[in-house]
């Protein structure tokens, strides 16, 4: 029977909504049996199946068992957990695709799909496809089994596999704080084998998020992690966003290592490793970054924001380790290719004990710079990339250096700013960094003159 999705759920790199709104049951149904459908006209026949810790995961993961079920495919279930255990699964399980019912990082009445299929990203044009697929009733059919599968602790292994010196040096005393998101349980299992000394906040997983959200881009939800760090005098923390790929730091003087700088952190010893690899970063981070990189002896690239569209530049150019601005750090040396905050924390621990500084010297090393945070301005679902289209029109108008890789980058001689579309949410992001505040502040009022142009205000 042909089933028609909301266009508003139909996003970039996954599908996502309000669950009572525009996201329902039916809708998880419909793209299981999409999914399916994909799957089986691509010759596979199997599928891992996970769940976040929202009040609402549990049956939109029943209704999309059914569809892929009822679409002709195996389905394994590895249960509650955060994405980054069902990409894994999707990675060892000999099954030819994987999806994750999650609302990452969004309020907790959305939900939504993140779908792998074949070890690639299952985005853009596809996600279009299922919707197509859907609204003409065009679906396989079949019995596929249905099996479950309990991957927690091989997940917790591979990661532990990140760090095979974890022992050597120094021990680290460390906070972690969890957001009552889906990666509760495996930090727990995590830090359990870790040595050091481990303070956890908020492991127990609650959909409901009662402490703070689960967003590690928002400096707000970090205000616990900092009072932790500062009571018990710790090394440095971690956060968490609601299902685990994405990741916050906190150094020991409660200062934010914001995702551009846990990259830079990172590509150093990477760069021992893999002396001139391609290091791919997003639009939103620092020139700082790159030009650290390439300092290092690494080439830097910039590509497009999105978790789906990091992964498969990645996989084109073949780069070892990735990072967006956003906290999704990506790392096929050594690992899968996918976005995993667990294994990043595991990573970012190595790194800062083989240095022999505390994270709090590392951070104070890397080049100083004044930036905006990573602002976000809602703006109607059917109008944002008609205001970035806009903005680009004008500029191009002005003769502004443009670059165009992810909306408008616009580089001016001490600095630049960036104004784009969000994938996931009904929102322009913005930034803008800048050599000093006078700077800083011509190139905010350069923005807001912009969006004031197209009827928007910050």
């Amino acid at each position: 029977m042909p089933h028609r999705f909301d266009p508003v759920i139909l996003r970039e790199y996954d599908v996502r909504g309000t669950v009572g709104t525009n996201l329902s049951e039916a809708d998880a149904y419909a793209v299981g049996r999409s999914f399916a459908t994909r799957l089986r006209r691509a010759g596979g026949g199997s599928v891992a199946v996970g769940y976040d810790g929202r009040t609402h995961s549990p049956a939109l993961e029943v209704a999309l068992v059914r569809g892929l079920s009822e679409g002709g495919v195996d389905v394994v279930r590895v249960g509650l957990g955060p994405s980054p255990m069902l990409y894994y699964a999707a990675a060892t399980l000999g099954v030819d695709g994987g999806v994750q019912v999650t609302g990452s990082h969004n309020p907790r009445d959305d939900n939504g799909f993140k779908l792998v299929l074949r070890g690639d990203s299952f985005f853009g044009e596809d996600i279009a496809d299922l919707a197509r697929l859907a609204a003409a009733g065009d679906w396989t059919s079949g019995q596929g089994g249905v099996s479950e599968r309990d991957v927690r602790a091989d997940y917790i292994d591979r990661l532990l596999a990140g760090d095979p010196e974890r022992h050597e040096g120094r021990p680290l005393r460390v906070g972690w704080d969890a957001g009552n998101g889906a990666a509760g349980e495996a930090v727990r299992a995590l830090t359990a084998r870790l040595p050091g000394e481990h303070h956890l906040l908020f492991c127990e997983i609650d959909g409901r998020f009662p402490h703070h959200h689960p967003d590690p881009t928002v400096e707000a939800n970090l205000a616990d992690l900092k009072a932790l760090i500062a009571r018990e005098r710790l090394d440095l923390g971690f956060a968490f966003d609601g299902d685990g790929d994405r990741i916050g730091a906190v150094d020991a003087a409660g200062r934010v290592l914001w995702g551009d700088e846990i990259l830079a952190l990172l590509a150093a010893p990477l760069l021992e490793e893999l002396p001139g690899a391609t290091i791919v970063a997003d639009v939103k981070s620092s020139d700082a970054l790159f030009d650290r990189i390439a300092a290092l002896g690494g080439k830097a690239l910039m590509w497009r924001t999105g978790h789906s569209e990091m992964k498969s530049k990645m996989k084109e150019v073949g780069a070892p380790l990735a990072g967006e601005l956003s906290g999704h750090i990506f790392f096929a040396h050594g690992y899968y290719g996918f976005d995993d905050a667990l294994y990043a924390a595991v990573r970012l621990l190595r790194a800062v004990r083989r240095s022999g500084e505390p994270l709090a010297d590392l951070r104070a090393a890397l080049p100083p710079r004044c930036t905006t945070p990573e602002w976000r301005v809602p703006v109607d679902e059917a109008r944002k990339l008609a205001v970035v289209a806009e903005v680009a029109a004008r500029l191009d108008a002005a003769g502004a250096r443009v670059d165009r890789t992810d909306g408008v980058r616009v580089s001016v001689d001490d600095g630049w700013w960036l104004l784009r579309a969000s994938n996931t949410q009904a929102a322009l992001t913005l930034r803008a960094e800048a050599r000093d505040a006078a700077g800083l502040a011509r190139l905010v009022a350069a923005i807001d003159a912009e969006l004031a142009a197209s009827g928007v205000r910050r």
